[in-house]
């Protein structure tokens, strides 16, 4: 068995770049580079990158691995580990731009959480035309409780310009309904989202069958002060 050169193997500096400077600061092919690892006795890393990349621009979706099979050198092993990447950030993105006018749009973006053994709490940001910008996950809790804080919400919605939130959370018990915690929390964002001028939209609580949306129920305080539901759009 031929042993991998040091020229066959990735270039430290890709892995130093990717950790100085985060992953959208690299090339297409240094992050194939990254998901590779190593190149073999057929081909070095950064070669096998070049091509797989060049394979991946000529590719539609469904025939990602087949293509790559073609590249000499490129094996099951490696061309899985590509397409496997591919589909993770697919799944992982899938949400960006997505417009949101109800609290069903949402769901199906969070649902995933729902089979979490701890209470995840994640902030969806919204720009004016409430399309996603992004899904963070604020904190992890225990069992049956997690803790957040305004300034933790709100600051990731300053840093990105979004004109509106929407919180979510899971509850791994399988009881969608609000606690009395959930609501002083929901209450409280509210508040602070009216002095920020950022509005919460709604409140998200996941479970493995259902869910539960403040809006729909009316039990956020701009729905008690109008007497209306008020619509996301």
């Amino acid at each position: 068995m031929k042993i991998i050169s040091n020229e066959e193997k990735i270039r430290p500096s890709v892995r130093e770049s990717a950790m100085e400077h985060g992953l959208s600061y690299l090339f297409d092919e240094e992050l194939v580079m990254l998901i590779l690892g190593t190149g073999n006795s057929q081909m070095p890393v950064e070669i096998m990158a070049d091509k797989i990349v060049d394979a991946l621009d000529d590719s539609d979706p469904s025939e990602v691995v087949k293509n790559l099979l073609k590249l000499k050198g490129v094996g099951q092993g490696k061309a899985l580990a590509v397409a496997a990447a591919l589909e993770l950030g697919r799944r992982r993105n899938s949400h960006l731009c997505a417009p949101i006018s109800s609290s069903s749009d949402i769901v199906p973006f969070v649902q995933n959480y729902a089979v979490c053994k701890k209470e995840h709490f994640l902030l969806v940001t919204l720009n004016g035309s409430h399309e996603i910008i992004q899904i963070h996950v604020i904190s992890v809790g225990t069992l049956n409780r997690t803790l957040i804080h305004p300034r933790e919400i709100f600051g990731a919605a300053i840093r990105e310009d979004a004109a509106a939130i929407i919180v979510c959370h899971n509850h791994p018990s399988g009881n969608c309904e609000p606690s009395e915690e959930d609501i002083q929390v929901t209450h409280n964002l509210e508040r602070v989202g009216e002095i920020m001028g950022i509005e919460l939209l709604d409140h998200i609580i996941v479970c493995r069958d259902s869910y539960f949306s403040f809006v729909d129920s009316k039990m956020l305080l701009r729905n008690k002060k109008k007497n209306v539901i008020v619509k996301m759009a």
